[in-house]
C-alpha cells in the first residue's frame, strides 16, 4: 500500500516566519536607504518587495528606480552596499544566520506603466471611432 504524501493536510505546514522576516528586512533597507545611503546611484532607489527562503539562509531584495535612473548603476550601488546591509541587519535582528542578499531589479512598475499607457491609447482610438 502506498501513501501520496501531496495529499492536502499531510507534511509540514508553511511557516510565517519567512514573511515576517521579509516584512522586517523590507522595513530595515528601506530605512537604511532614506536616511543613512550617500552612494549618488542609490539616490531614489525603493525597496519593493523581499522574497526570504524558507531556511533563512538567502533573502531575495527587489528594488525599483525612480525614471530616468540606470537601473544598472543602481544594481552595482546595491551590490557594493552589500556589506553594510548584511551587517547592519545582522545587529539589528536576533538570527542564527543573517540572510545573504541577492539583488534584482524589478520591472514591475515599467511594465504597470506600459500596459497603462496601451490601455490609454485603446480607450483614444475608440473615442475618435464613435465620434
Amino acid at each position: 500500500m502506498e501513501f501520496d504524501f501531496k495529499l492536502p493536510g499531510l507534511g509540514r505546514p508553511e511557516s510565517s516566519r519567512p514573511k515576517r522576516i521579509a516584512e522586517a528586512v523590507k522595513n530595515e533597507l528601506s530605512l537604511l536607504l532614506v536616511q543613512k545611503m550617500g552612494d549618488p546611484s542609490l539616490v531614489g532607489v525603493l525597496v519593493s518587495r523581499v522574497v526570504v527562503t524558507p531556511d533563512l539562509k538567502q533573502a531575495k531584495i527587489y528594488f525599483t528606480v525612480p525614471a530616468g535612473t540606470n537601473s544598472g548603476q543602481a544594481l552595482k550601488g546595491m551590490n557594493r552596499a552589500k556589506g553594510f546591509f548584511r551587517s547592519h541587519l545582522a545587529k539589528v535582528f536576533n538570527l542564527r544566520y543573517t540572510p545573504e542578499l541577492l539583488f534584482y531589479f524589478d520591472s514591475l512598475n515599467e511594465e504597470v506603466q506600459r500596459i497603462d499607457t496601451l490601455f490609454r491609447q485603446i480607450e483614444k482610438e475608440r473615442k475618435s471611432e464613435e465620434s
